[in-house]
């Protein structure tokens, strides 16, 4: 039970035997409904217990029980009520407390006459069980405590929101300035570089190595430009990109010359928003590096879903070998720390057959 359950218990109860030795306190004439009248009080004070949750129902059973220890004759103020007016209020059922105050104000003096067939002395009974004034402050209270934290709301959301325009514009700020300072170079770079290769090529001389490095460079440098600037410019409106769009990934890269095969294990199930950007990167950057680097004819792509677990694997028939040490590139160290910080694990190294495989395992909790 929480903290605030145990306090809403023991408010509840505190009334609840408030109202008890109130009640017994009294002198009251031998009748058989004096049990009733105990049982009502105290039931009034106990479901005050519930006036969080459920703030209508505790004022309509607060009232209710008012109304019925008074009819039985017990001239006990409406304390629970009260308490009721003030949840209900504060919970925003403004109109409905209102109806119920003044009917619980209407009804009372009716009830006290039952049991006391004086109209003088149930009216006086009646406003000393409930008082307007303390009607009023309770009510008052409330409303009170709804403003505050209605506008505490709106200054944590306003927050945000500033917070969030900002980081924003700082995104856009930096993408600019990436844009005015990098990308003309870099695109001077690979064209020179390119244009050096052809003019090369054509008087047929072998390109130096040295230029053949910078050519691939500025190109390298050019697609990692490109995707960081897209990143910081992405606002977040278009929909994020998942396991549904695999598939799409290995169609791009049957298109560009590689033999590219998915394969889909197990029982395919949700998975948290998360995996599911995480395991499109995965196949995204692995296949890119494919592409780039292993001078691979194959490819294959392996998902397979587990009670606990979600497994991808893609392996290649590259250059790679176990004597050769892989290098960790930036998708490397991306694809690990997007892994590591969903609690998973990856192995990125070259296979005993040949080629290279990245196999990452995420867990999923299903029970979410």
């Amino acid at each position: 039970m929480t903290r605030g359950r145990i306090g809403d218990w023991a408010i509840a109860v505190g009334v609840a035997v408030i109202l008890l030795v109130t009640g017994l306190s009294k002198q009251y004439s031998p009748t058989n409904l004096a049990p009733l009248g105990y049982a009502l009080s105290i039931t009034s004070g106990l479901a005050l217990a519930a006036r969080r949750w459920a703030p209508v129902t505790t004022l309509a059973v607060t009232g209710l029980c008012a109304l019925g220890y008074q009819a039985v004759g017990f001239d006990v103020p409406a304390v629970a009520f009260l308490f009721a007016v003030y949840a209900a209020v504060r919970a925003g059922h403004r109109v409905i407390t209102v109806t119920a105050s003044v009917t619980m104000l209407a009804a009372l003096p009716v009830a006290a006459l039952a049991s006391l067939h004086d109209t003088g002395e149930a009216f006086a009974q009646a406003r000393s069980a409930l008082e307007l004034a303390w009607l009023i402050a309770a009510g008052a209270a409330g409303e009170a405590l709804r403003q505050a934290e209605r506008r505490a709301d709106e200054a944590e959301r306003t927050r945000e929101e500033t917070a969030r325009r900002r980081a924003d514009e700082e995104r856009l700020h930096i993408a600019r300035e990436l844009h005015d300072s990098l990308t003309h170079q870099i695109s001077v770079i690979k064209v020179q570089s390119e244009a050096a290769v052809h003019v090369a090529r054509k008087r047929g001389e072998e390109a130096p190595e040295a230029l053949l490095a910078i050519r691939e460079a500025g190109r390298e440098a050019a697609r990692e430009l490109r995707a960081t600037l897209e990143a910081l410019r992405d606002d977040g409106s278009t929909p994020p990109q998942g396991l549904a769009h695999v598939p799409d990934l290995v169609e791009r890269a049957r298109i560009t010359g590689l033999d590219a095969t998915l394969t889909i294990e197990g029982q395919c199930q949700d998975v948290p928003a998360a995996v599911d950007r995480t395991i499109y990167r995965i196949v995204q950057e692995s296949l890119t590096n494919i592409g780039r680097h292993a001078t691979a004819a194959t490819a294959s792509v392996r998902i397979h879903y587990r009670p606990d677990a979600l497994v991808i694997r893609v392996d290649d028939d590259g250059k790679a070998t176990q004597d050769t040490a892989p290098v960790a590139g930036v998708g490397l160290l991306g694809m690990r720390e997007r892994v590591t910080a969903l609690g998973g694990r990856l192995r990125a190294a070259p296979r005993s057959e040949g080629g290279f495989s990245v196999q990452a395992e995420l867990p999923v909790d299903r029970t979410s």
